[in-house]
């Protein structure tokens, strides 16, 4: 037996059941500046890469945020790594801050320059991807943002033979309702090149 759910059904909550099934969802931890120069930080679950070559990552702000604003306003942000010792700083700065109030600054998270954006970074995250706007794209109540990545960088406590190692990194993944997954056992398992390759 299965349980439909209408996308039309004015019973049903697509966000949070499109937000319990499609799990986890890596955090972007995003920092941008106001036209003012106001430092915003928060972070959206609907993330991940879309492009290699040439780089190119995407997240969705749902609604029009502050994030949304200053990245077209500036047409530059970072994306911070939000692991697992940052769960509660991750958690706080997705508080509704008034446009002209810095996240930041009224929880106490330290931030660092970033090296080609003006953005900066959260110095306590370990990972940083700075990005340029590429573009955006209406979808609904949402907006999509793709970002040209100009650089990342790592801290070398979490490289193992010049790769960032996963146990090390610790990241944090959002699920459904107020849950967050917490890093977890890791199989390495080699992909068939070809039909011939498969165990």
């Amino acid at each position: 037996m299965r349980t439909e759910f209408a996308p039309d059904d004015p019973e049903v909550n697509f966000y949070k059941l499109m937000t319990a099934v499609v799990v986890p969802r890596p955090i972007a931890w995003v920092t941008t500046l106001s036209a003012d120069g106001v430092v915003n930080l928060a972070p959206h679950s609907f993330f991940t890469v879309v492009c290699a070559k040439p780089p190119i990552v995407m997240f969705s702000s749902v609604g029009k945020k502050d994030t949304l604003r200053n990245v077209r306003a500036t047409e530059q942000f970072v994306v911070n790594l939000a692991t697992a010792p940052l769960i509660h700083e991750v958690n706080n700065s997705s508080a509704r801050f008034a446009a002209d109030e810095s996240e930041p600054a009224n929880l106490d998270i330290v931030m660092e320059p970033s090296i080609h954006v003006s953005p900066p970074r959260v110095s306590a995250s370990p990972v940083s991807i700075e990005c340029t706007l590429h573009s955006t794209q209406e979808l609904g109540d949402s907006t999509m943002v793709l970002g040209n990545v100009v650089a990342i960088t790592v801290e070398d406590r979490v490289l193992v033979e010049g790769h960032p190692e996963f146990s090390l990194l610790e990241p944090l993944a959002r699920l459904g309702k107020d849950e967050w997954g917490l890093p977890g056992d890791v199989v390495a398992i080699r992909r068939p090149r070809t039909p011939d390759d498969i165990a």
